[in-house]
């Protein structure tokens, strides 16, 4: 299987140098800079699973190419639309895309550009970084990749994926609920990012500062609320777990949005908070999660500002 991995940071570089490593046919598709950049150094990967350095191929934007029989998209939301546009002429007849973006909004926005049935979903989950060597960098223990049919059949295709990412130092499996899969991603990833941009902060001190684990759950649960309204299969507790889940975190933890943050580069707050408050019903009591995206958009006009 052919695979195009759009991006080499470290999400993409990961998951692609993973890959690369168990010997499969990968490709990256890169800007230019980072293509000399791995042109000369290689790819080079340190993990708690195993550290990787090997060339890898790279390739550019309009670069000759034939058609992908894979896709996988681990760009940034904000770099999305220009992902898309790359991405054209390596889409053939029998092409899958798998996003691992977080949110939901780019769904729509890759079936309208290629056809729902190019689409699976999916998601990743990987605390993991690119130093300023472009070295990837990552030292949890999670390094996992959910995908999976958006109505929930395990195809010819999926299989395969599953045969591809088989006995590459990675988690991989295949989901019959991907769609749910990546809600629950949602709902836990809003509000991880939303509290820990907004204040400065990895997630240990959040927890322990008087009203922090009450401000939390109650983020949670209206970014719950938001998605249960477009997804009314998800349970009542999912605003509970996605609490849950950040409470048990390391205290150092930190989203990556508040990572882009502190480097002073642009954020997914649009892609994530933005696109709950826009889409939520009207009238909808979400004080919170606006305070989110306010504190979020007013470091954003800032950055623009200083230019």
């Amino acid at each position: 299987m052919r695979v195009l991995m759009v991006g080499a940071g470290g999400v993409g570089g990961y998951f692609g140098g993973r890959l690369a490593e168990k010997g499969e046919d990968v490709a990256f598709l890169v800007r230019r800079r980072r293509k000399e950049q791995l042109e000369e150094k290689g790819l080079v990967i340190y993990s708690v699973h195993g550290d990787f350095a090997s060339p890898v191929r790279t390739i550019t934007a309009g670069e000759e190419a034939a058609p992908f029989d894979l896709i996988i998209l681990s760009v940034k939301a904000y770099h999305l639309e220009d992902a898309i546009r790359d991405i054209r002429p390596y889409v053939g007849a029998s092409t899958a895309i798998l996003p691992l973006l977080n949110g939901m909004s780019h769904m729509d926005r890759l079936e309208s550009a290629f056809g729902r049935e190019k689409l699976l979903g999916g998601l990743c989950q990987i605390e993991t970084t690119l130093n300023d060597r472009g070295e990837v960098e990552q030292y949890s223990p999670f390094h996992n990749i959910v995908f999976g049919e958006l109505d929930g059949t395990i195809s010819d295709r999926v299989q395969r994926l599953k045969d591809l990412f088989s006995g590459a130092k990675m988690t991989a499996q295949p989901s019959r609920e991907i769609v749910v899969e990546m809600w629950h991603k949602y709902v836990f990833i809003s509000a991880f990012s939303g509290m820990t941009s907004m204040m400065r902060s990895s997630i240990g001190p959040i927890m322990e500062v008087p009203g922090g684990k009450e401000t939390y759950r109650r983020l949670a649960e209206e970014i719950a609320a938001v998605a249960r309204f477009h997804e009314p299969s998800l349970t009542p507790d999912i605003g509970e777990k996605a609490y849950s889940i950040a409470a048990a975190l390391d205290p150092t933890m930190k989203s990556s949005m508040l990572r882009d943050v502190e480097r002073g580069g642009p954020t997914e707050t649009d892609h994530l908070h933005g696109w709950l408050i826009e889409t939520a019903p009207k009238g909808m009591d979400l004080p919170l999660l606006k305070a989110v995206y306010a504190s979020i958009k007013a470091y954003e006009e800032g950055r623009a500002q200083r230019g």
